[in-house]
């Protein structure tokens, strides 16, 4: 594990030094991730330092990203609009800085209460992207498959008496869905593993475990060692979905002889683009690395 934080703390360096992150454009979910690392930092080393840079991130984004009502995706002008699930892993960041503080988890649950009415269809489904002031769906956007499942895990962690109505409406799309559904793209299926870890033995985690390791076992290529975007498209690859399907099978304790593959794969590949010098490349590595709270 000490060669792995090492690592970590080499690439928050070098990040910082060429202004990547946290000192680059804010994007919500690169962020999220970014603030479960420090925590985890923290939690592991005991230094203050790692809090405090923890704090002022959450601060920055605030001043950068915060809405009346949400986040916005992201700086950049075409990051407009808001995404559920980015701002379910920013809820889930929040809540896991809040074991520490607890202003922090007061914090997200305040944002499950903005944005649940606008985002939730009863009985129906989640809207997967919203305009920047949440009255209305994005054009062009329908219900997000994932996302009921994402609020009903993070909900449940932060507060299952205070959200215990949130709770149910997810919970209720979920039970609803969850046979018909099918996942077949490498984030998708990572993070669906990650969030059967928070309740293993219900039968929609039981099932689309298996389905998501069934899915991933047919897109490891092997040589080099990778997931390949989804079946059939072999030589399509991205390292920071890789990274999340590393987080997803940690999570779940399974293919794990695949992740230390994908991650010696990924250090030396460049894809020519601009994923080469995307925050969110090099935070999901350090995940990888060393998922910590993404893991309590």
């Amino acid at each position: 594990m000490s060669s792995q934080i090492d690592w970590v703390l080499a690439k928050l360096d070098w990040m910082e030094d060429e202004h990547i992150w946290p000192n680059g454009p804010r994007y919500l979910w690169t962020d999220a991730f970014g603030l479960v690392l420090l925590v985890s930092l923290y939690h592991e080393s005991g230094d203050p330092e790692h809090l405090r840079r923890a704090e002022a991130l959450v601060a920055e984004v605030d001043r950068v990203l915060k809405r009346p009502r949400g986040y916005r995706i992201g700086e950049a002008p075409d990051r407009d609009g808001q995404y559920f699930h980015y701002l379910a892993m920013w809820m889930y960041a929040l809540g896991r800085l809040g074991r520490i503080d607890a202003r922090y988890g007061r914090k997200a649950i305040d944002l499950v209460r903005e944005v649940h009415p606008r985002f939730v269809l009863p009985e129906v489904g989640v809207v997967w992207k919203m305009q920047e002031d949440l009255g209305a769906p994005y054009p062009g956007f329908g219900l997000g498959a994932l996302d009921a499942f994402h609020g009903y895990v993070v909900y449940s962690q932060l507060s299952a008496q205070e959200l215990r109505t949130e709770i149910a409406q997810m919970r209720s799309i979920v039970e609803r869905s969850y046979r018909a559904l099918r996942f077949d793209q490498d984030l998708g299926l990572g993070m669906m593993l990650w969030m059967t870890r928070s309740a293993p033995e219900e039968e929609w985690a039981v099932l689309h475990r298996a389905r998501a390791l069934e899915v991933l076992a047919r897109m490891w290529i092997d040589p080099p060692g990778y997931y390949c975007r989804q079946p059939g498209q072999r030589h399509v690859r991205f390292a920071f979905t890789n990274y999340g399907v590393s987080l997803g099978l940690q999570a779940v304790d399974a293919q794990q002889e695949h992740v230390g593959k994908l991650n010696a794969y990924f250090e030396s590949y460049r894809s020519g683009d601009e994923y080469d010098r995307n925050a969110i490349t090099h935070v999901m590595a350090c995940t990888s690395r060393f998922p910590g709270e993404f893991l309590p």
